[in-house]
């Protein structure tokens, strides 16, 4: 019997598909994060599957001396210590294939709203006003879209954008990063010198802490139209709400924050989230990006073949 602790709610369908390797389920949502290394000691747990209710860190680590495998129901993986579950030999599953698609489809719909204005043209006539010529909106087709990043969801949003007639540039750090038919691999001076919008699609790292910041915007040959559905903490929230007064970004659609405990927000924070959701070339959304009845599901089933792979089941 392989035990497996699950500390985060999950779709249903988890057992049918978990349970047919050999697992044992303790299906646990209900733990708190600082009771999670309580748990782990009192049983033999060979697995544990979390989203993001807690940091997996070298301390937790040892309060389960027997786990095989850490899965990480989703793409990011900024709540893992990884190299903590590298010494430990512990092996890291995460499911970016699970909510890529809707990501991609997520990112179309942010740069549609923003440069259709839709979010304000729709608050404007419930309150009942009827402004056509102040909301003349810009097409995506013959814009040139530069991704920052050429992973998962990357590759997912430039397959979209494909079916618009736009130009879709991409730079990624990873010297064994692939070019496919959607997008043209470019160096980071090419992707600034003719983007005209900016996705961000790089995962948060330390070495990504604010990766775009004023030095990096300021690089860019024209006023650009900006997109994040990765982590708020890869953006500095201080330089992009400087460049939106100047008008050197155009307009942004942010799925992250800086800070998505609201409550929690500094002085500075707070500033910054007052400017943005009050500006009318802004739109915001809470982290919703790869959140859909279908990706909730395609996670589970994405976890259960790697898992599968991993303890050479079937």
């Amino acid at each position: 019997m392989s035990l497996c602790l699950v500390i985060d709610d999950m779709h249903p369908s988890l057992p049918a598909y978990l349970e047919p390797l050999g697992l044992t389920l303790h299906y646990r949502p209900d733990l708190r994060a600082a009771e999670v290394p309580a748990a782990l000691a009192a049983h033999p747990y060979e697995g544990l599957v979390v989203r993001s209710k807690l940091r997996v860190t070298r301390e937790l680590l040892s309060h389960g001396p027997q786990l095989r495998y850490v899965c990480r129901a989703g793409a990011g993986v900024d709540n893992i210590d990884e190299q903590a579950l590298a010494d430990a030999g512990v092996t890291l599953l995460n499911a970016p294939e699970g909510n890529r698609d809707a990501v991609g489809e997520y990112a179309i719909g942010l740069l549609l709203a923003l440069l259709r204005h839709l979010p304000r043209a729709d608050a404007e006539v419930k309150a009942g006003q009827w402004h056509r010529e102040a909301n003349r909106g810009e097409e995506i087709g013959g814009k040139t879209v530069g991704l920052l990043g050429y992973g998962h969801m990357g590759r997912a949003f430039a397959r979209r954008l494909s079916a618009f007639g736009c130009t879709v540039l991409a730079h990624d750090h990873d010297p064994a990063c692939l070019p496919d038919a959607y997008a043209t691999l470019v160096p980071l001076a090419e992707l600034q010198a003719r983007a005209e919008v900016l996705s961000l699609h790089i995962p948060y790292t330390a070495a990504n802490h604010q990766f775009v910041n004023e030095d990096f915007l300021a690089g860019f040959a024209q006023p650009l139209w900006l997109l994040n559905t990765a982590r708020g903490e890869v953006l500095d929230h201080a330089a992009l709400v400087s460049r939106l007064r100047t008008g050197h970004i155009r307009g942004a659609a942010l799925d992250v924050l800086e800070n998505e405990k609201l409550a929690t927000l500094d002085p500075g924070q707070q500033i910054r989230f007052e400017y943005l959701r009050t500006a009318p070339n802004v739109v915001l959304a809470p982290h919703i990006g790869g959140w859909t009845a279908q990706s909730y599901e395609r996670i589970n089933a994405v976890l259960a073949r790697k898992l599968a792979a991993f303890l050479g089941v079937g």
